[in-house]
């Protein structure tokens, strides 16, 4: 067995020259690409198109994260960070960035599914999200149509309804009551929804892990459990465990989330975002046979554990 438990507190010290990068770091982005890699080839997304993507990713990053005392980087000086042409700089300083913000219906989406998950008039006994009548009813009971208008009343909920529906992210049964098939705002048909938060929640992630790489401080969350010698049975017993225990704690954060930007709304110039994700991924092992450690004459063999 061989449990590891990861943590990026420590950073790595100071910087490489452009050109001259740390030999862990290349492969940590090797590693890291393959996935990346994959899902481009899938879709179509050929070498050359991702070069001309990555030299605007590069140039814009640059320009506005590697700034001195605050002041517009030149194209020298972009050329020098990047490694692209100051002829290309120029073309992509003067093209505008293509819009990438969500939809309108995916941005109220989420604000419902939200409010559905973390408000308890619209909870079971268990505190589980309950299935919804559609409509306002005479009694005044929590349905669907006034979950939509407790977060705006400038969209009729049947629209709502019919677009949570196409997302995959509702389903309305045979009594006429709204269920959430997923628990939280996952998109489940539309593709160009499911690519939104696939950005979304990847950037942060790698971005936290960057600052953490980077050695700011404080160092932002970041942990992960992993296991190599499980069997099919095992990783299906641990996916489910880590489910409900994951999304236990996201409910909570989502909870108080809610009631601290009702409570606790921030000043003028100090709005910040926050995002809490979590993963579970599992994998086949490489075959050992072909492995660096089983080809070691130093590596000591594994020891069966008696039943």
């Amino acid at each position: 067995m061989r449990s590891i438990v990861t943590t990026m507190n420590a950073g790595v010290e100071g910087g490489a020259m452009p050109g001259q990068p740390r030999a862990s770091v290349v492969a940590a982005l090797r590693r890291l690409l393959r996935p990346l890699v994959r899902l481009l080839v899938s879709q179509g997304i050929t070498y050359p198109y991702l070069a001309d993507l990555l030299k605007a990713v590069f140039v814009e990053t640059a320009a506005s994260e590697f700034t001195v005392r605050g002041k517009l980087a030149t194209d020298s000086r972009l050329t020098l960070l990047t490694g692209v042409h100051r002829k290309d700089i120029r073309r992509l300083r003067r093209e505008s960035s293509p819009d990438t913000g969500p939809t309108p219906a995916m941005t109220l989406g989420t604000q419902i599914v939200a409010r559905w998950l973390g408000d308890a008039s619209y909870h079971d006994r268990n505190g589980a999200p309950r299935a919804l009548p559609r409509r306002l009813s005479k009694d005044g009971a929590a349905s669907f149509a006034a979950l939509v208008e407790r977060v705006s009343k400038n969209v009729r909920p049947r629209s709502v309804l019919d677009e949570l529906v196409r997302l995959g992210v509702v389903e309305v049964d045979a009594d006429d009551h709204v269920r959430l098939v997923t628990r939280g705002f996952v998109p489940g048909k539309e593709v160009d929804a499911k690519a939104f938060y696939f950005g979304e929640a990847l950037h942060d992630h790698l971005a936290a892990g960057v600052h953490n790489l980077g050695g700011a401080k404080p160092a932002w969350l970041e942990r992960s459990v992993y296991y190599d010698e499980l069997s099919p049975a095992a990783v299906a017993a641990l996916q489910a465990k880590s489910e409900q225990l994951s999304m236990q704690v996201l409910q909570d954060i989502n909870r108080d989330g809610m009631a601290l930007e009702a409570s606790d709304p921030p000043a003028p110039g100090q709005r910040m975002r926050m995002r809490l994700g979590v993963f579970f991924y599992a994998e086949p092992v490489a075959d050992t046979a072909g492995s660096p450690v089983a080809k070691s004459e130093s590596a000591p063999p594994k020891k069966r554990k008696n039943k």
